[in-house]
């Protein structure tokens, strides 16, 4: 029970760890000599643009942005729940809120990445002084590492719900 509980704790913190990592860094959309992200645009490693409200269609990176900090935050509260209910409910209960609020961080991510892989090239077209050398990109590790958290918060969720609390 002991190696379960370890495996549940190092997934869930694995799962925190990659939406954080998607949600901060600068590598949503990648080519040779510029990377994208939710926060800015940068040509050359050096030349680095804020995306701001200036931006045409920035509501559509706006919602991304405050889907993927809420999954982030959600996916935290539900660790926090997780350790309180380990000591304040009784046997045989199931991890129930814990396993609702991992849930919604799963879906919080489905739909920031779903947003960005369907909105992202009218955003890039939208603002081609900005987005100029584009559409020679490709997904980057961020917006994978977005999906694949997705998948571990999904798995995470389902455990909890499945997981019942023993001695």
């Amino acid at each position: 029970m002991l190696v379960l509980l370890a495996f549940i704790i190092v997934f869930h913190i694995t799962s925190a760890a990659l939406l954080f990592v998607a949600t901060i860094d600068n590598a949503w959309w990648v080519g040779e000599e510029y990377f994208a992200d939710i926060w800015r645009v940068c040509v050359n490693n050096t030349n680095c643009t804020e995306i701001t409200d200036s931006f045409k269609e920035y509501s559509t990176v706006q919602a991304v942005q405050a889907t993927m900090i809420l999954a982030t935050i959600l996916c935290c509260v539900a660790f926090l729940i997780f350790v309180l209910q380990l000591f304040r409910l009784k046997q045989g209960e199931r991890f129930v809120l814990t396993s609702i609020i991992q849930l919604m961080a799963c879906l919080c991510v489905m739909i920031a990445a779903s947003i960005y892989t369907d909105r992202r090239e009218d955003f890039h077209q939208h603002n081609s002084d900005v987005y100029l050398l584009t559409s020679e990109g490709k997904y980057g590790y961020s917006f994978i590492l977005a999906w694949v958290a997705f998948a571990f918060t999904f798995v995470s969720g389902l455990m909890y719900l499945i997981l019942r609390k023993r001695k």
